[in-house]
């Protein structure tokens, strides 16, 4: 099989839950158990009140579009899908921004809007590696 994509490496203790669930199609986000703040990128304390307390919820898979760029040319050769695709920075219901890919939506700025809704869509690259994508909320 050949992959649309390089696969990322997350192959460190704190990201660990994160993508096991991915591969379960679930968002799990780390929460501290402090603050309850959530939050994402997956570490070993928490960005908000430092405590090493950190456990994980399962996020509802829904938020909104924070930004965006089409990208017409890819920027790397290991990049393998057709360009203009498009890239995405998503404001999760919990809170938390992650980087992602708009999915399922022309890559034309007449079509996209920041604050759309957006919904997670799980795409299995590997066994070991599935990534959340997000779709515009049909």
């Amino acid at each position: 099989m050949e992959l649309d994509r390089p696969l990322p490496s997350p192959i460190t203790p704190e990201a660990k839950p994160f993508w096991d669930g991915l591969r379960e199609r679930k968002l799990l986000l780390p929460r501290c158990q402090a603050c309850g703040h959530a939050f994402f990128y997956p570490r070993v304390l928490c960005p908000r009140c430092h405590a090493r307390d950190i456990g994980w919820i399962q996020a509802s898979g829904r938020g909104k579009l924070h930004a965006f760029e089409i990208a017409y040319q890819a920027f790397h050769k290991a990049w393998k899908i057709k360009p203009p695709y498009v890239l995405a920075m998503v404001e999760l219901a919990e809170g938390p921004r992650l980087m992602t890919n708009l999915v399922n939506v022309e890559p034309d700025p007449k079509a996209i809007k920041c604050d759309m809704p957006v919904q997670v869509v799980f795409s299995k690259l590997t066994d070991e590696i599935t990534l959340p994508l997000f779709e515009p909320v049909r």
